[in-house]
C-alpha cells in the first residue's frame, strides 16, 4: 500500500517563523555540501597516502541537524539516516545542486592518461560535471578497502532507503556493466520533492504516455444507476480498508495485492468522471494512460514507457485509468508480420503489469465484449456505466447551467429530456454551445429553441439526423 516517501505530506514539519521552507533547506544543504566536499577531499589524501590530519572519514562528524527545520533535515530525521547514508544521499544529489562539488575527481591518472577508475562517474553530454556512480558512492565510503566495499555493498546496490523508494535506480546499466557503473543521482522527478518539499506530479510526454486526471466536481454531480454507485463504493472501500484485508486480516497469502476494475458503456455516461472522483475522494492521484502513445515504432520502448508509469505508480501509489482500453484488451491479432508479433508482446505485457500491480487500475471500454474473454475474470468489478434514462437526463439537465446564465424559465427540460436520449457528455458539449452563443448575443438566459437545435448539431455529428 501507500509508502511513506512523499516528504510535502509530512504535515508534521513545523514552521516556527515565516521563513519559507527552501531558507531552512539551503541552511542544511550548505552544511551538507561542505561535509561532503571535506570528506571526498579526505578520502582521496587517504587514497594517495598524502598528509591529512584523518586516519579515516568516520573522524569528520556530520553537521548537526538537531531543531533544524525543513523538508531536507524531516526526511534526514524521519527515516533515522545513518552517517553512511547521509553521505549517498547528499551525492546523489551534487549534480542537481552543486555539480562543481564532484570535480575534483575528474583528476587523470597520468600512468594511463584517463581517469582513474576506482572513482567511477560518467561524463554525459550536455553536462560538463561528473556524475556520480554507484561505483564514486562505494569510492566515498569504502576507499580500495575491500573489506569495506563488502559491507556496504548490500547498502549501495539495494538497501538504501532511496533505492527502495524508486528515487535512485541502481539497477539500469547498459547491456553487461557491472551494477556499480549506473547513475548514482536522485531521479528528476524527486528532487523538487526533496529539496522544496513540492509534492512531485508527472509530466506528460512521449515517453511518459500518462496524465493526471482532475477534477471540480463531486459525487453528487455523478448521475448514475444505483448498482453503479455501489459498485463504485466497492473500489473506495478497497482504497481504505483494503491494507487491512491483505495484512491485518493476513489475507494477502491467498489474495493478490491489487484492484481491478472494468468501467463499460457508451461514450460520455461518467467512466472517466468516476475515476477523478475516486482519485479525488480517497486522496490519490489518478493517472490516464494515453494508449495511442503506447506503441512506439521502436522495438522495446513501448514496454520501457509503460514500465515508468508502472513503476512511478507504485511508488506513489497512484489509480491507474486506461481510457478506450478496447484497442488494446481485444482478441489478439493473428501474426503475419513482424509488427503483429511485437505488437501482441506488448500487448502481454501490459496485461501482465496490470495484473501484478498493487493498486487500484480501472480500464474503460465502450462495450464489454471487446475486452479479452481470458482477462476478464481477473476483474475484481465489473461497473457499467449505462446511458442515462429520461430521469437521469432531467437531473444531469438541471446542474447543468451556470447560475448566472440559466435555461429560460419558459423551456421545458423534462420534455427535452423525454424527446433526446443522449449522455451527460453528449450534454456538455449542449452547454456550451449555448452559453458561449448567449454571451455572444448578449442574452441573459438559454432558450429551449437554442438548447434543442445544438441538441441536434451534436447528434448529427455523431451521424444522427432528426426530422
Amino acid at each position: 500500500m501507500k509508502k511513506q516517501m512523499v516528504i510535502a505530506e509530512n504535515n508534521d514539519i513545523k514552521k516556527s517563523t515565516d521563513r519559507h521552507i527552501s531558507d531552512y533547506n539551503a541552511e542544511v544543504l550548505v552544511a551538507e555540501l561542505s561535509w561532503l566536499s571535506l570528506v571526498l577531499q579526505t578520502r582521496l589524501e587517504l587514497h594517495f597516502q598524502q598528509e591529512t590530519p584523518y586516519t579515516s572519514i568516520e573522524e569528520l562528524v556530520p553537521p548537526n541537524l538537531s531543531g533544524k527545520e525543513g523538508s531536507y533535515a524531516h526526511f534526514i530525521q524521519q527515516h533515522k539516516l545513518k552517517v553512511a547514508e547521509r553521505l549517498l544521499l547528499i551525492l546523489a544529489l551534487v549534480p542537481h545542486i552543486k555539480p562543481e562539488v564532484l570535480d575534483i575527481l575528474l583528476t587523470k591518472n597520468k600512468d594511463y592518461d584517463r581517469r582513474y577508475s576506482e572513482f567511477g562517474g560518467l561524463l554525459l553530454e550536455g553536462h560538463l560535471g561528473l556524475i556520480p556512480t554507484a561505483e564514486t558512492a562505494m569510492f566515498l565510503l569504502a576507499g580500495d578497502d575491500l573489506n569495506k566495499r563488502l559491507q556496504y555493498h548490500t547498502l549501495i546496490t539495494q538497501d538504501f532507503l532511496p533505492i527502495r523508494q524508486g528515487m535512485i535506480n541502481v539497477s539500469r546499466t547498459k547491456g553487461n556493466n557491472p551494477l556499480l557503473s549506473s547513475i548514482w543521482m536522485i531521479a528528476n522527478e524527486y528532487v523538487a520533492n526533496i529539496l522544496t518539499g513540492t509534492p512531485y506530479q508527472a509530466m506528460y510526454s512521449p515517453d511518459f504516455p500518462a496524465q493526471q486526471l482532475h477534477t471540480k466536481l463531486s459525487w453528487q454531480d455523478l448521475i448514475v444507476s444505483r448498482s453503479t454507485a455501489r459498485s463504485l463504493q466497492e473500489i473506495r472501500d478497497w482504497v481504505t480498508h483494503g491494507q487491512t484485508v491483505l495484512e491485518a486480516l493476513k489475507l494477502g497469502k491467498r489474495l493478490k495485492p491489487g484492484y481491478k476494475s472494468l468501467f463499460f458503456g457508451p461514450p460520455g455516461t461518467g467512466k472517466s468522471m468516476a475515476a477523478a472522483l475516486l482519485g479525488k475522494s480517497t486522496g490519490r492521484q489518478v493517472y490516464k494512460i494515453d494508449l495511442s502513445m503506447t506503441v512506439s515504432k521502436y522495438i522495446g520502448e513501448t514496454e520501457k514507457n509503460l514500465a515508468k508509469v508502472f513503476d512511478q505508480a507504485q511508488q506513489h501509489d497512484w489509480i491507474l485509468f486506461f481510457d478506450e482500453a478496447d484497442s488494446l484488451f481485444g482478441q489478439r491479432t493473428q501474426v503475419s508480420s513482424a509488427n503483429d508479433r511485437y505488437g501482441n508482446q506488448e500487448i502481454g505485457y501490459l496485461l501482465q503489469r496490470i495484473e501484478d500491480f498493487p493498486g487500484v487500475v480501472i480500464l474503460a471500454s465502450n462495450l464489454k465484449d471487446n475486452i479479452d474473454d481470458a482477462f476478464t475474470r481477473r476483474f475484481q468489478s465489473m461497473i457499467e456505466f449505462m446511458m442515462p434514462g429520461v430521469e437521469e437526463r432531467y437531473q444531469l439537465w438541471k446542474q447543468s447551467f451556470a447560475e448566472k446564465l440559466p435555461l429560460d424559465e419558459e423551456a421545458d427540460l423534462w420534455q427535452i429530456a423525454e424527446n433526446y436520449g443522449i449522455s451527460g457528455g453528449l450534454m456538455m458539449n449542449v452547454v456550451r454551445k449555448c452559453t458561449l452563443q448567449a454571451v455572444t448575443n448578449n442574452e441573459k438566459t438559454i432558450t429551449q429553441q437554442s438548447l434543442e437545435t445544438a441538441i441536434r448539431k451534436e447528434l448529427q455529428k455523431e451521424g444522427i439526423i432528426l426530422n
